[in-house]
């Protein structure tokens, strides 16, 4: 077994020396303070997942994504979402050819385009401006886009409202659409091969809700656009290639809001601010390339996320932040980390005999603390936890106050996480409030806290498009890097592919009142039962 039993005790301390485990990153627009000092670990424990590290290969491993060798290797690609945020436009070579032309080619387009959008010039067939912008996608055609603008909402001035549809489920198609105007309305179609079922979908009831007013098939190319690579199938839908923006196969789903697939997030909030994005993005692609790994943000944190899952059995891991406006931060992350490190198969080809990737989960503080905080504190399960807050709010009402409590509340929870209440403090507190005898004794044991839950905090100014590019990247880079120490490849996704195509032979068996026998007892009890009720 690679990752070994170690014996090890580390006890948290409450004089754990802040500043030999914090790193504060001095990006261009604010520092981001990285305090993993609420850890279980030592200087001994650091050195030992340094060397984990090095022996794996990260280092070299790091060079080959930069350099566009094919690592996803099980779907013969390259990995470079780096290159579409490459705000240096150095030279990345993919089968010897220079990439950034081309980004820098959609890149242009998408400026063009949004210039047109926002400035009022692009008009809907009945001659008005867009109002309202709906991108149908799923994956990472909706996750990115969607984090991204409701993080960014505070400068979406002077942009079209943005709306998101992904799920197959009519309702969300519909309820989406009766809040909009035909004549008012662009429909961003996300799709790389213009073929993914559930955006096709949707995309075609779309544009037949849309047809209704409109009537001549003409207009759908002032109302629709692509993200796509299928030209020909993208104009039999009826959008004007020319309104089609391209991305590449080395461009995974779930890395791809650098790319065409954030036009929604650039119409928004503005070219500039996508390109802030972008910058902040590259920045932490610098750090991580250049820094050495023991002042490295995404390798710390890699080795803190690998320590807990393969030496203390850690399931999962949670991401809260102090922050409304980054509520679907964790969502986001959900398909970043677990669909790219969720596997059980080696670069080998054989199974692993540890834990890979963790379950990731969360919610803004402090909503998350009248939730599942409880179990966090209390509960059975080791739950390592990212907390993350600006210092500063978008929005200072009543004279800060409410951000205030924000803070302290954010402050509290990690210290209360690693210090715990011992059963003679939590004694003294049941007797300042009159407690004595049997009483006392019986409540006693549910007032203690164990203490000891390990976290890191991670404080930024200000939630800009800049910070938010740099925090995003840098948890890309963490997953990278675990996904190298578990020698796993974090870039394909072949876990999500026997539903769909088992959906595919079950979709034809709803069309008629027939018994289904075809499948396992349960699957056919199912279906019968839906069918039966689907009248």
């Amino acid at each position: 077994m690679f990752f070994a039993a170690l014996c090890v005790s580390v006890k948290l301390g409450v004089n754990k020396v802040f500043w030999l485990h914090s790193t504060t990153l001095q990006t261009d627009d604010g520092d981001i303070l990285i305090d993993y000092s609420k850890n279980l670990i030592n200087q001994d424990v650091l050195a030992m997942l340094l060397a984990l590290a090095k022996s794996r290969g990260v280092e070299e491993a790091r060079e080959r994504m930069f350099s566009g060798e094919k690592i996803n290797f099980t779907e013969g690609r390259a990995v470079l979402h780096v290159a579409l945020r490459n705000r240096s436009n150095t030279p990345i070579l993919v089968d010897g050819k220079d990439v950034m032309p081309e980004v820098n080619r959609v890149l242009d387009k998408m400026k063009a385009f949004c210039q047109k959008v926002r400035s009022g010039e692009w008009k809907g067939f009945s001659g008005k401006s867009i109002a309202d912008v709906v991108n149908i996608g799923i994956g990472g055609s909706d996750l990115g886009p969607l984090m991204v603008t409701e993080a960014l909402k505070p400068y979406s001035a002077g942009g079209p409202d943005i709306w998101f549809v992904s799920n197959i489920d009519g309702t969300h198609l519909a309820k989406t659409l009766a809040k909009l105007n035909p004549e008012t309305t662009l429909f961003i179609i996300a799709s790389k091969t213009f073929t993914t079922q559930e955006t096709i979908t949707n995309a075609e009831s779309a544009k037949d809700w849309f047809l209704q007013t409109a009537g001549d098939k003409s207009a759908v190319a002032k109302h629709f656009v692509a993200l796509s690579t299928n030209s020909a199938k993208v104009k039999d839908f009826g959008i004007d290639t020319a309104n089609m923006f391209e991305f590449w196969d080395w461009v995974g789903g779930r890395y791809s809001l650098w790319s065409a697939i954030g036009l929604s997030i650039a119409l928004h909030v503005g070219f500039e601010n996508f390109e802030q994005l972008l910058s902040g993005a590259h920045w932490m692609d610098n750090h991580f390339r250049s820094a050495p790994l023991e002042q490295n943000a995404p390798v710390l944190l890699a080795m803190l996320g690998v320590w807990y899952i393969n030496f203390f059995q850690a399931e999962t891991h949670a991401m809260l932040p102090y922050d409304q406006y980054m509520h679907r931060f964790a969502a986001y992350f959900q398909q970043g980390d677990m669909e790219s490190n969720g596997k059980y198969i080696t670069k080998d080809g054989v199974r692993v005999n540890y834990h890979t990737g963790p379950i990731v989960w969360g919610e803004p503080g402090t909503n998350g603390q009248h939730a599942f905080y409880q179990l966090i504190h209390q509960g059975t399960r080791m739950i390592p936890a990212d907390f993350l807050i600006p210092a500063q709010s978008q929005h200072p009402i009543r004279n800060n106050l409410h951000h205030k409590i924000l803070v302290a509340n954010f402050l509290a929870q990690t210290e209360a996480l690693m210090k715990g209440k011992t059963p003679d403090e939590a004694r003294k507190e049941l007797e300042a409030a009159g407690m004595s005898g049997d009483a006392l004794e019986k409540l006693l044991p549910h007032k203690v806290f164990l203490g000891n839950k390990p976290s890191n905090s991670i404080v930024f100014k200000k939630l800009t498009p800049f910070i938010l590019g740099a925090l995003v990247a840098m948890y890309e880079h963490k997953i990278f890097v675990q996904g190298i120490m578990w020698d796993i490849n974090s870039y394909d996704q072949w876990g999500v592919e026997l539903g769909k195509q088992l959906a595919k032979k079950i979709e034809p068996e709803l069309k008629d009142d027939l018994e289904v026998t075809s499948h396992d007892s349960s699957t056919n009890g199912l279906i019968n039962f839906l069918k039966k009720n689907f009248a």
